[in-house]
């Protein structure tokens, strides 16, 4: 595996790959950082490192850019379905983790519970590429991001769901 450290204006971020998909993207102060980054890991710049910088600097631009890179995280099935979801929140939208066990619950045919989707996100091994900082609590607060709640925040302010340092936001209407 092959790493390599990227910046971003909420700081450092160390990307991990096997040369051809990005596999791990971190904030180097972040909860279960480089959870699945082997030990045995080379610092080493790869066309998958640029390509994930140019989509960095994209994204902190305020534009939304297109993943036009290879993404593969590894985790368990149940993992995989729940980042495969965190994926479908468009850029400036959040779910809730409910909301989230709801529809993995269906794919899966039984129950989930929204800590287990807690968990999965949490553990989410590839940060802002797949989104989790966009999944809030049920009436809105912003719990439960890695990165950090100061991160979390930010995140949402760039994708326009913040408008100051509030502590929750306003989920639409369901039907």
């Amino acid at each position: 595996m092959l790493k390599q450290q990227l910046n971003t204006p909420l700081g450092p971020m160390t990307a991990m790959s096997d040369g051809l998909a990005l596999n791990g993207l971190w904030f180097v102060d972040q909860k279960y950082y480089g959870s699945t980054l082997p030990r045995l890991t080379l610092l080493e710049q790869r066309p998958i490192f640029t390509k994930v910088q140019a989509w960095l600097d994209a994204y902190f631009a305020g534009k939304k850019p297109t993943v036009d890179f290879a993404v593969q995280p590894a985790g368990t099935p149940f993992r995989q379905a729940v980042w495969d979801q965190l994926r479908r929140i468009p850029y400036g939208e959040v779910t809730t983790y409910g909301t989230l066990a709801t529809v993995v619950g269906d794919q899966v045919g039984h129950f989930v519970s929204a800590q287990a989707i807690g968990g999965a996100v949490g553990h989410n091994p590839i940060s802002l590429v797949i989104p989790c900082h966009r999944v809030v609590a049920g009436g809105g607060e912003l719990t439960g991001y890695a990165g950090g709640l100061a991160r979390k925040q930010a995140l949402l302010r760039l994708e326009g769901q913040l408008k100051t340092n509030e502590d929750h936001v306003i989920l639409p209407e369901t039907p």
